[in-house]
């Protein structure tokens, strides 16, 4: 009998064939709640898991679970501790998204400091005068502050070098260089690394340490005329804060890619703001990436049922 993978948020079609390809029967989930889960996994070995919560009931309720694999870069939504605790391995796809989030990223930069949203709305509404009202400025020779360098922030730091022209430094509690990037300057504190920026672009994971790490007094430090970008997670940044000095244009703008809650409630403040752009957690999702993620999601599993020690392993099993 085939070993059953459930799958709770559809994928693309690529990781369901490589699975199919490989022996093992799909399984759709009937919804993404933690009791449709629970009710879903009972007679699954693996999961393929998206953005849905994974804690540990989903585990306890999973008696023939093996291994969950994850679409994507973090597992913030996965209980990896009691995963770990039940012999259940977690994997992960980290070489599946950077170069997507990395362009998003980029894109959002160029985005804020020309002003397009704005520009777009306003010529649309027959203003044609905000040329003239509503100035961008250059990206050449301002200051890029990259927090987080790792694979999505080192390629980001490339770009904005070599297709930007822009001066990047980087702040990062692990990373202390960049070896194929020799131009960018690491800083010691991510104070500095705030007070010296033009742009700041957030890249890093989400852990206990890091949650809230953006907040009022950091925010303090920015420049009036600077820009903050967040295509990482929304709980790194303290939103109320963001929000405020936003209202109060004490920076620039900013430009959001993931929320604090998501979907964000309707009535949240960053919709009625006129410097802020916001896209709703898409960096990562273009074809070729999420593409990628299935089938690197579905290549953990398969690593783990078929006995071999996954690629991108999260957690690590003692074993018996």
């Amino acid at each position: 009998m085939a070993l059953k993978v459930l799958i709770p948020q559809d994928i693309s079609e690529e990781g369901k064939q490589f699975l199919r390809d490989h022996g093992y029967e799909i399984k759709m989930g009937s919804g993404i709640s933690v009791e449709a889960i629970c009710a879903d996994v009972v007679d699954c070995s693996a999961i393929l898991a998206r953005t849905a919560q994974f804690p540990a009931a989903v585990f306890r309720a999973g008696k023939q679970l093996k291994v969950i694999g994850r679409h994507g870069v973090g597992f913030d939504n996965i209980d990896v501790a009691v995963a770990t605790e039940l012999g259940i391995q977690v994997t992960y796809a980290p070489e599946s998204n950077a170069s997507s989030v990395s362009e998003h990223a980029i894109g959002l930069l160029v985005a804020t400091a020309r002003n397009y949203i704005r520009q777009d709305r306003e010529f649309r509404a027959g203003n044609f005068e905000v040329r003239n009202q509503v100035k961008g400025v250059d990206l050449e020779g301002k200051t890029l502050a990259i927090i987080g360098a790792g694979r999505i922030g080192a390629i980001v730091a490339r770009k904005a070098l070599r297709g930007l022209d822009m001066k990047v430094i980087a702040y990062d509690p692990i990373v202390k260089s960049l070896p194929n990037l020799p131009e960018v300057e690491f800083v010691s504190s991510i104070e500095d690394a705030f007070k010296r920026a033009d742009f700041v672009t957030l890249h890093l994971p989400s852990l206990p340490q890091t949650k809230g790490i953006v907040n009022k007094k950091l925010l303090a430090l920015l420049k009036p005329t600077a820009y903050f970008i967040n295509a990482a997670r929304g709980e790194l940044v303290v939103e109320e804060d963001l929000i405020a000095v936003l209202k109060d244009k004490k920076i620039a703008g900013a430009a959001l890619d993931v929320f604090r809650e998501e979907p964000p409630a309707k009535d949240n403040p960053l919709f009625a703001l006129d410097n802020v752009i916001l896209t709703p957690h898409s960096a990562a999702l273009t074809k070729e990436c999420t593409t990628r993620m299935a089938l690197h999601a579905a290549m953990g599993i398969d690593d783990v049922l078929s006995g071999r020690a996954p690629k991108w392993p999260v957690n690590k099993l003692v074993k018996g």
